[in-house]
């Protein structure tokens, strides 16, 4: 039996002092206890993109 995964993209955008690591780690908590597992990271411009799986 194969595994399915559910996939999600989370984009941080920057406020006027720019994005802060706490402001990351906030988000990737709330998403941790929710399942969701980093897998990726990109930056698009001045945004943040965080690549999410967790199974379905």
């Amino acid at each position: 039996m194969s595994q399915r995964w559910l996939y999600k993209v989370v984009v941080l955008k920057p406020q006027f002092l720019g994005l802060k690591p706490e402001t990351i780690e906030s988000t990737l908590a709330s998403l941790g206890q929710q399942g969701w597992e980093l897998v990726s990271v990109t930056h698009v411009g001045m945004n943040v993109h965080l690549y999410l799986k967790k199974e379905a």
